[in-house]
């Protein structure tokens, strides 16, 4: 067993807001990962969404294969992605269901109301709660960056931005005795910040040096109520690689895990370019590359990841 970390926790309701950016930015310099507490997603939702995602991945194969992913919305498959490309396995131990974007809902794909009862009611419901969470945490970023705090917002990152919510499901029964076998292989996640739930269930690991070898890895536990929130590579662009976006897995325990990913990604016309507050002439920009559009970065590390037709994870533009 490796050992486990503490992380930092946030609370989202402090009204000294200036103290929690500065613990913000604490735990971004360090790490790059935190506990969010008070985050005002209701238990009873976050219960419920747990629930009906079991009721989805209980479904017969056949039945999930017929949301197969289209524009990166829908259901992907038992090894559909592999996030470390360096690994002979076929793919990471694990299927997922993507759902974009409400304001662009027709592209989401829904099982009946016959057949899976309040379960789009429930998604659309945990969707608009926690991106209302995530932008509000994204202000307290900006002023953790000694920037106003509606600098994303002024910039155009946060209209319209392309938020994904990804239901995990982790079967217990996969054989992880064989070499290069993971729920989720070594990684950084792509964008600007994730917000993570889990069902309490052991797996997760970071390593903290990325580069360092060998990689020691740690285990993150679960905190009740609490998301886990880290740091997208995006936002290791955008602040000169001053905020860290740390490499994570996810192990297999042969236990049964659940979990729920809340990505948030600006804008897809966004220009992601190093912030002036995070260089200078003895800090220059680290990324010797132009900016970048931010659905094409998106596009090109989901094309990297995937096993399966690379189409089916592109973004609908």
């Amino acid at each position: 067993m490796s050992k486990a970390i503490q992380l930092p926790i946030i609370d989202l309701s402090s009204e000294d807001r200036v103290s929690t950016a500065n613990s913000i930015r604490q735990a971004c310099l360090d790490l790059g990962f935190f506990y969010l507490v008070n985050h005002g997603v209701e238990e009873e939702l976050l219960k419920k969404v747990f629930e009906q995602s079991k009721k989805f991945f209980s479904l017969p194969v056949e039945e999930k294969k017929k949301f197969a992913v289209k524009n990166h919305r829908g259901y992907t498959e038992m090894y559909d992605e592999k996030l470390d490309n360096s690994l002979k396995a076929k793919g990471d131990s694990k299927e997922g269901f993507y759902v974009g974007t409400l304001a662009e809902n027709h592209q989401n794909q829904w099982p009946s109301e016959e057949d899976l009862p309040s379960w789009r009611s429930t998604m659309e419901a945990y969707y608009e709660k926690v991106l209302s969470a995530g932008m509000k945490l994204i202000s307290l970023v900006a002023l953790a960056l000694n920037l106003d705090e509606d600098f994303f917002q002024k910039l155009g990152a946060l209209n319209e931005p392309m938020a994904f919510l990804r239901l995990l499901h982790y079967p217990g029964d996969v054989d992880s005795s064989r070499e290069g076998v993971y729920g989720a292989s070594a990684h950084s996640d792509y964008g600007m910040l994730t917000l993570l739930l889990t069902d309490g269930v052991p797996g997760l690991q970071v390593c903290r040096e990325k580069s360092k070898q060998p990689q020691v890895w740690e285990d993150v536990p679960s905190m009740s109520g609490a998301f886990i929130v880290n740091i997208g590579d995006m936002m290791e662009r955008w602040t000169n690689c001053l905020f860290r976006s740390t490499m994570h897995r996810v192990m297999l325990t042969g236990e049964e895990r659940y979990s729920v990913a809340f990505f948030v990604e600006p804008n897809k016309d966004c220009i992601v370019e190093c912030l002036e507050s995070c260089c200078s002439e003895s800090c220059p920009p680290r990324y010797r590359f132009p900016p970048i559009r931010s659905s094409d970065y998106l596009e090109e590390r989901f094309r990297l990841a995937a096993t399966a037709s690379a189409e089916n994870h592109r973004i609908n533009i």
